[in-house]
């Protein structure tokens, strides 16, 4: 596929200007010739006094090759290179009006970068030819609310290495697909792969909003990566971070001699907490260039959704702000409210141009009507991650089984929310990081019951309601915190306990897919019904999880303390045998074998508002879950 450039007519200009062309990467940045003529350049600078391009096509001689601005008054400044070819790499030398600022900075629109810590923007077409056309033609159903969707966030340079070198796209291509396949995922969530100068960084501050990071091969390389995903069923999720940018020269900081990309005042456009610079998304040309970007990775890179990033902190004015450190809106509130509008433009444009694909946004606050329609005053998101859930749950899970009866309500507040927003559940790299210990070693006991309290954690978070993330690592209990410098634990998997809780997780996913109790109603009250949420005493937790009409529910029974609790009666909506379908305790996740012996028969004895009841046997610190075998 080949992005030709277009003629940049006056409707264009106007859009640009407006802050709705959503298309910008066709007409800025370089477009090679498809006739092989040389190449096209166009670069926003609108504060420039001159501007020249600058490469290994005419030895970076500044008076080469000079731009001409163009007369519409938008800024842009345009030329023709007869004499260029795949790979050279080229910059922009910007002549401010101002202070006789000088400065040479990569291509916002560059298509692909010099691998760090070189900065230079390269001359690059996107051939590709794809072959994922069935996943193409029915993805919709795979990225829908009423999916199966069991996501496995990945950190490309950290996941697997050899001989302790990273991997390019294509090799971590094949593994990852044969992982994710074996392991029962859906889709994986990369961390950004948007090209970033700084590795320590994980890609969140990115410069290149149009370029797949070098470190791992060529845009060719990253398409084909999706390529193979898509061909093995997986959907790829990419992380995209519109709320800041880092301030190296090259990069879009300070870009004409100019505050052009972010705001000039400090108390809106630094970042305190990230050090970084925040984007002026009261520029309607910025606002251009993000949502072009955005659309940009779904059309061109056939991704299935963007995570974006830290919306919280472009919703709040005061985000990180101390008072006084920060400029309210006009009404004098804190909300930012041109981040709001640009956030419902970018989801109303993905909805339009993608409407297959899913934008999620990870907020962690209770900011209303995130995942609702922007008509009916939303930010209009398909889903947002419950970090609300997350960490009741950790910090419940954190406590020793002797204290939980306490904080019973850690696990029950989450389900008077909900329904509220289609949430995500996520456990995610941030967790697993700085001195927050990995999951496993959050975990209270000794190892046998640290690995029985992660499987008990995994089994109640599979069958709440939601979509499921979990990060690379957390799925086999690597004991280590997550460290992009090297590769996951994978020398654990050989050792029984791993083992064990790999088995689990991959059983987890094949339930999560097969039983539609588990997806269908996710973001719906239909579909769930507690059966014992305040067994505060014996911190036993039982719920329904429903599906459509006339589908088979299933029992979900968590005991979280160490203790079996046996002859347990809990009502049921159905007689007849209910079946085991899943014990985290079971011998061969590396438990300790207490159950059912597989089933149970539900006598016809009311218990609680179900006309049914059975009698169970609940294992230490487990999550069961059980289906009437009527339905089989």
């Amino acid at each position: 596929m080949q992005i030709h450039h277009q003629h940049f007519g006056e409707q264009d200009s106007w859009l640009f200007r407006e802050g709705t062309h959503a298309r910008m990467h066709d007409n800025l940045g370089c477009h090679v010739h498809a006739d092989g003529s040389g190449a096209t350049f166009a670069v926003w600078a609108p504060n420039a006094e001159a501007v020249s391009v600058i490469g290994d096509f005419n030895g970076w001689d500044e008076t080469a090759l000079r731009m001409h601005p163009r007369p519409d008054g938008s800024g842009i400044w345009e030329a023709i290179a007869p004499k260029t070819t795949q790979g050279q790499v080229y910059k922009y030398r910007i002549f401010s009006r101002f202070n006789g600022y000088v400065v040479d900075k990569a291509d916002p629109f560059a298509f692909c970068s010099e691998a760090p810590p070189a900065t230079g923007s390269r001359v690059w077409s996107l051939d590709h030819e794809w072959h994922d056309g069935n996943w193409m033609a029915t993805r919709g159903a795979c990225n829908a609310l009423d999916a199966p969707m069991s996501v496995y966030e990945v950190h490309l340079g950290s996941w697997k290495r050899r001989d302790g070198q990273m991997l390019g796209y294509q090799e971590i291509a094949h593994r990852l697909a044969e992982y994710v396949t074996d392991m029962g995922f859906t889709h994986v969530e990369l961390m950004p792969v948007t090209e970033h100068p700084f590795y320590g960084s994980w890609g969140y501050q990115t410069t290149g909003y149009f370029a797949p990071t070098a470190r791992y091969g060529t845009p060719q390389d990253f398409m084909a990566f999706v390529d193979h995903l898509h061909q093995r069923g997986i959907g790829v999720l990419l992380d995209w971070v519109p709320s800041h940018f880092p301030t190296d020269e090259h990069g879009l900081g300070y870009f004409d001699g100019t505050h052009l990309f972010e705001h000039a005042d400090p108390r809106q456009g630094f970042h305190p907490e990230w050090n970084s610079s925040i984007f002026n998304y009261s520029r309607n040309e910025v606002r251009s260039f993000l949502i072009s970007s955005a659309l940009f990775w779904l059309e061109h890179y056939h991704l299935d959704g963007l995570r974006v990033d830290a919306v919280a902190s472009m919703l709040y004015l005061d985000y990180a702000r101390k008072h006084g450190e920060w400029i309210p809106n006009k009404h004098g509130g804190r909300e930012n409210l041109e981040a709001i509008e640009f956030l419902q433009d970018l989801n109303q444009a993905i909805y339009r141009e993608q409407p297959d694909t899913v934008p999620i946004a990870e907020e962690s606050t209770s900011w209303p009507l995130v995942t609702r329609p922007v008509d009916m005053g939303g930010l209009g998101f398909g889903m947002k991650w419950n970090m609300g859930w997350m960490h009741d749950t950790l910090k419940y899970f954190a406590k020793d089984p002797i204290h939980r009866k306490h904080h019973h309500n850690q696990l029950t507040f989450s389900l008077i929310y909900a329904f509220s927003e289609n949430f995500v559940l996520a456990l995610s790299h941030d967790e697993v990081v700085h001195g927050k210990g990995s999951l496993l070693n959050k975990m209270p006991g000794d190892s046998w019951q640290q690995f029985a309290n992660l499987r008990a954690l995994f089994g109640y978070m599979w069958t709440h309601p939601g979509k499921k993330l979990l990060f690379m690592g957390g799925e086999f209990g690597q004991r280590r915190e997550w460290t992009h410098d090297g590769e996951l634990e994978w020398w654990v998997t050989e050792l029984a306990e791993h083992a064990g809780l790999q088995a689990y997780v991959r059983q987890l996913n094949r339930v999560l897919r097969e039983e539609p109790a588990l997806h269908q109603l996710d973001f719906s009250p239909d579909g769930f019904e507690w059966l014992q949420a305040d067994e505060a005493e014996t911190s036993v937790f039982v719920f329904l999880r429903k599906p459509l009409l006339g589908g088979a529910p299933l029992l979900i029974a968590c005991n979280l303390t160490p203790m079996p609790r046996t002859n347990r009666c809990v009502g049921v909506p159905t007689g007849g045998v209910w079946r085991e379908l899943l014990n985290s305790d079971a011998k061969e996740f590396g438990g300790a074998g207490w159950g059912n012996l597989g089933s149970v028969q539900a006598a016809p004895l009311p218990e609680g508002h179900q006309p049914y009841s059975l009698t169970l046997t609940l294992p230490p610190l487990s999550t069961l879950i059980l289906r009437p075998a009527a339905n089989d």
